[in-house]
């Protein structure tokens, strides 16, 4: 099945709902930009003030709109609040494969199994229903919180690309590559399951 980029795609659980990132969130996810404006030191893209904020709904909603990138805004149902975003990019519905990425949330969402729970229904969305063959993970390799994540969900370490990504502070990052296959996604499931 491929990606439908015109689709309102929810996913949702008992703990939190995705839905289209769109420019009604905008003034929800704002507070979390300006209080934590460091939140995505290990991203390339725009963050921490009202201006870089605005950059990066337009990056979204041009990446939607060039069918490459589909970005959700996190609504965590347990603390009735917008907790963030993530993203399904890099989408070859040829290959049959995507990244899920672009993800952040507020400090006091962190920690608290919300990821989990995203990763739960991205990952159930993209094997179940799109059928796909592989999801890969672009992570920074100074940013160990994420490496451990995805490592805890059953990510497998791939390689690593060298000077692989400018960040806007001017460093180049090394990108390690996680990968979720098909054939692995039955006990990565049962995993995330017990996990939540």
């Amino acid at each position: 099945m491929n990606f439908n980029f015109s689709q309102n795609l929810i996913l949702e659980d008992l703990r939190t709902r995705l839905e289209p990132l769109e420019e009604k969130h905008f003034d929800l996810l704002l507070p979390i930009a300006l209080k934590e404006p460091d939140l995505l030191k290990y991203s390339p893209s725009p963050f921490g003030s009202h201006e870089k904020l605005t950059a990066y709904f337009f990056e979204a909603n041009t990446q939607r709109a060039a069918e490459n990138r589909y970005a959700f805004a996190i609504y965590d149902k347990l603390m009735k609040k917008y907790a963030g975003s993530t993203s399904m990019g890099a989408i070859s519905n040829r290959d049959l494969r995507l990244q899920i990425g672009w993800t952040w949330l507020g400090s006091e969402f962190r920690g608290t199994g919300l990821n989990r729970h995203c990763k739960f229904l991205l990952l159930r969305y993209i094997f179940e229903t799109l059928n796909f063959e592989r999801v890969e993970f672009y992570i920074d390799s100074r940013n160990e919180t994420s490496k451990k994540a995805i490592s805890g969900i059953g990510g497998k370490l791939e390689g690593e690309l060298r000077s692989h990504t400018l960040l806007p502070d001017g460093y180049r990052r090394n990108t390690l590559i996680y990968g979720i296959l098909r054939t692995e996604w039955k006990q990565v499931k049962a995993n995330l399951v017990q996990k939540m």
